[in-house]
């Protein structure tokens, strides 16, 4: 122990009886180097000096103590006035302590079956033979519960009617959306801690029976981490205006968010409903200029080009290649016998027939070449789908042998041939292009400068349609021939041509005004549409990623594109000189220190908090829904959504349950539920065992 002590001219000593002195740590670092700073001591005169202005400091404060008392005393603060409430709440009585462990007991069931994606019904009526009586899962797991020994549960059961439910259908409902809320909200109070976000929609789904709209939200957590998180459902609305109305109402009002911190918007939606998703992001960008609508980075871009195409002849072509997709995946046998036909195809390119049997394992209709893949599977599939509907061997049962039949109706009809030659054919002006939006931050970054060159392409095309549609029509014609399938038109231009024997409308002419031409001009449009000024500025921004600075030789002016987000900068003034001392960060880093080639990377180095501007302008890059997840344990809200909707039959499911399974690792706070719903619904009706349904006994 030490025998003094380390305060500057303090005498005293450990050989005091009443001290004891403590002796800290030593610092190994520390103690290697020789010329460390002591201590300076005070004379007499620097100690008096010192206590005199101490005294001084005291005495001019103690008069606004005073005030800052006086004022105190009349305007008590939040949490005096809530302790002062406290005092004033009554304690519960046994009564009321028993129901809220009884409405515990009913939200664990509620929880644990939306985790575990059980229904709560269990069977339908008309399944149950007549006179027999089968609860639903809630019911028959509240009864194994108390079955169990759950006192609170078996005692409410004793004193209900033998023929009652603990737990009616409307009371099943209000808990479960009280549920539903206090979930989203722990990961909508995240959103709203991060500021910055944005929105995506996913395709409409169909939740027992009605249309809804999965809704998903980006931001940048705390640890700096890019998420994409399931926030819910919203039922669909045939009008389009109607629908961007509640779209607003339901995000702003219901869920809470502030959609002035709103930078991006994305949505990833069928043909049919593509034009209407359009007007609801017109609308918000309206009232939310800073909201840029995108493409979303789960979506190949050629693929969502081709689903918003309002021409009905793509979207039933779509519909077929989704369905013929579906068919072979659903047994190993399928995709085995369609193997099978490959190799007999090519062998003489045994090294194409080799990659497109690996494709077909493959969820390949989201693919940037997926009609380049389908124009060289067709006639494999065409012989498969053949062969297996044709099967004298009885290998396939009825369902699959009749599905097969239909498919390959679909696939040898003449109007499907022409539409997928020509969305190949144009799509290819697109691909490399959208390609490079799916890649790495360079590669978005320099395909934001490559858009003039895709539209000038297109553009000339279009002045050339005639030509070009001349060689998309035969390339289509030699397709058919190959196969065996008959060219003509559709059968109600068919039947058009034969009321009106002057017609003089051939095949080629036809599908080049329905098809090619309205094809060609949605194309260009709605690139202009997605990547407006905006949206290029935003993505020029990336050039702050050090890799993509290196790249350009660190000769960079993110300055003249970074004014959109100058409102969103910490010190917006600095942002000048800021950026320059991150150019020389890098610029002249060491050899050894590579440049971080993401903004996931540059958003986690040590000392990013030391250019916050920059950092600032990298958090909204991050959100932004072109740009992809690149950690992909953050993007299980989508992944988990795919799951349930794959997993559940379409009259099981439902919007309630669906959140609690998708985000079943997010924390929840059963008495929050309880104190909510006592709050909400006992006022309205009493105590949930005279809030119950009576069942006839049968």
């Amino acid at each position: 122990m030490p025998n003094f002590c380390a305060a500057p001219n303090c005498t005293r000593k450990s050989t005091q009886s009443d001290l004891a002195f403590f002796r800290f740590p030593r610092d190994p670092t520390r103690c290697q180097n020789r010329h460390r700073k002591r201590i300076k001591e005070l004379s007499e005169d620097e100690i008096r000096t010192l206590k005199q202005k101490k005294t001084d400091e005291t005495s001019e404060q103690e008069p606004k103590h005073k005030e800052i008392n006086n004022s105190n005393a009349q305007n008590p603060s939040a949490e005096e006035v809530g302790e002062e409430q406290d005092e004033d709440i009554l304690p519960l009585t046994l009564g009321e302590k028993e129901n809220k462990e009884y409405l515990k007991s009913l939200f664990e069931i509620l929880i644990l079956t939306g985790k575990q994606n059980i229904p709560l019904d269990g069977h339908e009526t008309d399944e149950i033979p007549e006179g027999l009586f089968t609860p639903d899962n809630f019911q028959a797991l509240l009864e194994c519960r108390i079955n169990s020994g759950e006192e609170v549960l078996r005692k409410r059961f004793e004193t209900t009617a033998v023929n009652t439910l603990f737990c009616s259908k409307t009371q099943q409902k209000q808990m479960l959306e009280i549920c539903e809320s206090c979930i989203r909200e722990e990961t909508l109070r995240e959103v709203r801690g991060s500021h910055f976000f944005s929105i995506i929609t996913d395709d409409v789904v169909d939740i027992a029976g009605e249309e809804h709209l999965p809704v998903l939200v980006r931001f940048v957590d705390e640890a700096h981490n890019l998420r994409e998180e399931f926030v819910g459902f919203l039922p669909y609305e045939a009008d389009a205006e109607i629908l961007a109305v509640k779209f607003h109402t339901t995000i702003t009002e219901k869920w809470g968010l502030n959609m002035e911190y709103c930078r991006g918007q994305a949505y990833i939606v069928s043909s049919g409903f593509s034009s209407k998703m359009k007007v609801v992001a017109s609308r918000l960008l309206e009232k939310y200029p800073q909201a840029i609508y995108t493409l979303c980075s789960s979506c190949a871009l050629n693929m969502w080009l081709a689903k918003s195409v309002p021409v009905m002849g793509v979207s039933v072509a779509l519909g077929t290649i989704e369905e013929v997709c579906s068919f072979f995946h659903r047994s190993p046998q399928l995709l085995l016998e369609l193997e099978n036909v490959i190799s007999l195809l090519f062998q003489n390119n045994e090294e194409r027939g080799k990659e497109l049997k690996e494709i077909c394992h493959s969820q390949w209709t989201g693919r940037h070449d997926a009609f380049e893949i389908l124009v060289d599977l067709l006639q494999a599939l065409v012989l498969c789908l053949d062969g297996i509907n044709s099967d004298t061997n009885v290998r396939w049962n009825n369902c699959i042998a009749g599905r097969a039949f239909v498919l390959c109706s679909a696939v040898t009809d003449f109007d499907f041939i022409v539409t997928i030659v020509v969305l190949k054919n144009v799509l290819s002006f697109t691909r490399a292009f959208g390609k490079n939006l799916q890649g790495q931050t360079s590669d978005v970054f320099f395909a934001a400068s490559s858009l003039t060159a895709v539209l000038h392409s297109l553009n000339e095309v279009m002045e050339n349609i005639e030509v070009y549609h001349e060689f998309w029509f035969e390339e289509a014609t030699n397709l058919a021939t190959k196969l065996d399938i008959q060219m003509k038109l559709p059968g109600k231009f068919r039947r058009a041509q034969h009321s009106n024997l002057e017609s003089q409308l051939t095949s080629e002419s036809y599908y080049k005004e329905t098809l090619s031409v309205p094809t060609v001009e949605h194309i260009i449009q709605e690139l202009k549409d997605i990547f407006s000024e905006q949206h290029l500025k935003a993505l020029k921004c990336l050039s702050l990623v050090p890799s993509v600075m290196g790249q350009l030789k660190f000769n960079t002016s993110e300055e003249h594109h970074a004014d959109m987000y100058r409102s969103d900068l910490p010190n917006p003034d600095t942002l000048s000189a800021e950026l320059h001392c991150w150019r020389i960060k890098w610029k002249h880093r060491g050899k050894d220190i590579e440049l971080p080639s993401t903004i996931y990377e540059a958003l986690h180095l040590p000392d990013i908090k030391f250019f916050p501007n920059v950092y600032a302008l990298l958090k909204v890059l991050c959100i932004l829904p072109v740009m992809k997840v690149e950690n992909e344990r953050y993007e299980n809200g989508r992944k988990r959504l795919k799951a349930y909707l794959r997993n559940t039959l379409t009259d099981q499911r439902s919007s309630n349950l669906a959140l609690l399974n998708i985000n079943f690792d997010i924390k929840h706070d059963l008495d929050l539920m309880v104190d909510t719903y006592i709050k909400l619904y006992t006022s309205k009706s009493e105590l949930p065992t005279d809030n119950s349904e009576t069942i006839e006994n049968t």
